[in-house]
């Protein structure tokens, strides 16, 4: 559902928010995360545009997040990749008018208006939902998968 871009995005800052002061290095993330290095550098370099990331030169450098991981809608995040699940549907031949218009299918203006109405609500969804969420589901699912049996609490 959601294109490569943006599971690498949200892959890689998962990755930096495992560790947030922690400079990281371009091939340093993709290895970590089994990623392309190249495509990974270009989604990097979106992602700085938008201020998710900053970057450092040097040999101390890399990339780290911009600000904390519950300050990063998702929604921001796949905007800045251009990756958002759902594509804004096409206008509607003679949309605003009556819908008398011969050249489009009652059925289609249906179908068109369910995309819009997807695409808002996965918007909304995306806007409320945080990298630091998808953070706390990445160490639950770590800790459940360990040699330790998970967290045990009580």
């Amino acid at each position: 559902m959601l294109p490569r871009s943006g599971v690498y995005a949200i892959r890689a800052l998962l990755e930096l928010a495992l560790d947030p002061v922690r400079w990281r290095s371009v091939n340093d993330l993709a290895e970590a995360q089994s990623l392309p290095a190249p495509m990974l550098e270009q989604l990097l370099l979106k992602l700085r545009r938008a201020d998710l990331v900053e970057s450092r030169r040097g040999r101390q450098g890399g990339y780290r997040l911009a600000r904390p991981a519950a300050a990063i809608p998702l929604v921001t995040l796949l905007q800045a990749v251009q990756a958002l699940p759902i594509e804004s549907p096409p206008a509607a031949h003679g949309e605003g008018s009556s819908g008398d218009d011969p050249g489009q299918e009652p059925g289609d203006l249906v179908t068109l208006a369910l995309q819009r109405r997807l695409q808002r609500a996965i918007q909304r969804e995306l806007g409320h939902l945080t990298l630091e969420e998808l953070l706390f589901d990445l160490r639950s699912t770590r800790a459940a998968q360990s040699e330790e049996g998970g967290l045990l609490l009580g």
